[in-house]
């Protein structure tokens, strides 16, 4: 952090899936409950949940390429998981149980540090989320879990999906700041090296159980981000929060 000035931010972005909460134990318990409710007990939830997780940059691909429309994640999710209901078999399952299911991505778990983490961070600094999950799903999540985000920003509400420039750039106009009075705060060194590209300080904070055991990718910094923090709580130790 030696050529990093905290005063000089004042707004911190959070890319919030495995960054702030941890969807994949999250997922596998809902799919879980789901399996117990219909009787589906050969289900590995923990593949579902990878599975579910694994066509979230395809789907968004087709967004960002221009090949279809602006759709916002939610939706995306929903056709996702009706190709996972038919693949593993979901019989006799109604449409408001498959939608109950798909707004599983509403109920995600925080990781320990993050609600006191963020409380600390937020007296000192404006809290957004910068997130390509949708309005609802960010506000509902952030109800349940009691996440102290001051705005909801991000995809759906720049209609661009990270990691397009517009989606950073407008997060920090939406907030009346310049890109370098922000900063992401990501647990994925491609997140942060897209922001970094526009303007935005960078800070890295690894989940290094988000894939589970064996995860291999982000868990170490590929670059000198402005800050590199264990978690929330040593983050707000750092910026003097």
């Amino acid at each position: 952090m030696a050529d990093f000035d905290p005063a000089s931010i004042k707004a911190l972005t959070f890319d919030v899936f495995g960054t702030v909460v941890d969807w994949r134990s999250s997922i596998t318990r809902e799919g879980q409950d789901f399996g117990k409710a219909h009787g589906f007990n050969n289900v590995d939830w923990v593949n579902f949940a990878d599975r579910w997780r694994g066509m979230y940059q395809p789907a968004m691909d087709e967004v960002r390429s221009g090949r279809r429309p602006w759709v916002k994640l939610d939706v995306l999710h929903r056709e996702s998981l009706d190709k996972l209901a038919a693949e593993f078999g979901f019989k006799g399952v109604s449409e408001a149980e498959l939608e109950h299911l798909n707004r599983a991505w509403h109920r995600l778990d925080p990781w320990p540090d993050a609600v006191p983490g963020l409380t600390r961070l937020r007296k000192k600094y404006i809290l957004a989320t910068l997130s390509n999950g949708n309005v609802a799903i960010m506000v509902n999540m952030a109800r349940r879990a009691g996440l102290p985000w001051d705005t909801i920003l991000g995809a759906e509400v720049t209609r661009h999906y990270k990691p397009q420039p517009e989606c950073y750039l407008g997060t920090a106009d939406m907030l009346g700041l310049k890109p370098e009075e922000c900063a992401l705060v990501a647990a994925h060194n491609g997140d942060l090296g897209a922001a970094s590209k526009v303007g935005f300080k960078t800070i890295f904070v690894p989940r290094p159980a988000e894939h589970g055991t064996g995860q291999a990718k982000d868990i170490k910094p590929e670059r000198e981000w402005s800050v590199i923090a264990r978690d929330f709580v040593d983050l707000a130790n750092q910026l003097g929060c």
